[in-house]
């Protein structure tokens, strides 16, 4: 019986410590599948503490594996990203609990799309932020193009101004110039005819 009693008391830090680890994650799901990204969602058994998530990505030909860990979360998805076109990959997720991670979840594989495959819309979509025409960097690029062309209209109107301006006042120039000259000719006639008249007398 001492025997017994030491051997309980030897095992039982393994028997908690296995206790207090957390279950695998259950329906794991992969969505939203684009060229180059996909979402991973589980849920997790009701009673167990976990305090992040781990996930593991693969692709099926064995040339890559990820590994994507997050702790302090209560997340239950995971975008992934940087995939490679029409590609075939497995992803499977463990649970972080305060004394260890979980078995692992059973592998999900999926295949990423190519690039004349049409998107899903939808609410699948607006989950990550996009849309399935424009995505934010098309969009500012767009609206930086179209304020570089209302800045050059805006100083081609006020370039066009100028030169109006500058060629209605050299009209109006133009115009006075000779009202002078008829002046100056009229007086000079005058101081001639005048010392005409002067010489007769």
């Amino acid at each position: 019986s001492l025997r017994l009693f030491k051997a309980v008391l030897l095992y039982m830090p393994v028997f908690c410590c296995y206790s207090s680890v957390p279950a695998a994650p259950v329906n794991v799901t992969v969505t939203q599948l684009r060229v180059h990204s996909a979402m991973v969602t589980w849920n997790v058994p009701q009673g167990d503490t976990v305090i992040g998530y781990a996930i593991s990505q693969q692709r099926q030909d064995g040339l890559m594996q990820r590994s994507i860990r997050e702790v302090n979360t209560s997340s239950h998805r995971c975008v992934l990203w940087d995939l490679d076109e029409d590609t075939h990959y497995s992803v499977q997720v463990q649970s972080i609990g305060l004394h260890g991670d979980s078995p692992p979840s059973h592998v999900v594989p999926f295949r990423t799309l190519e690039r004349t495959d049409h998107y899903p819309a939808g609410p699948a979509m607006e989950g990550l932020g996009m849309t399935p025409h424009l995505q934010t960097g098309e969009l500012l690029i767009i609206t930086t193009v179209l304020l570089l062309w209302a800045a050059v209209i805006a100083l081609f109107c006020r370039q066009y101004d100028i030169i109006k301006d500058n060629d209605s006042s050299s009209t109006k120039e133009k115009a006075k110039r000779p009202l002078v000259q008829a002046t100056s000719s009229y007086y000079n006639l005058h101081r001639a005819s005048s010392s005409i008249s002067i010489i007769r007398v």
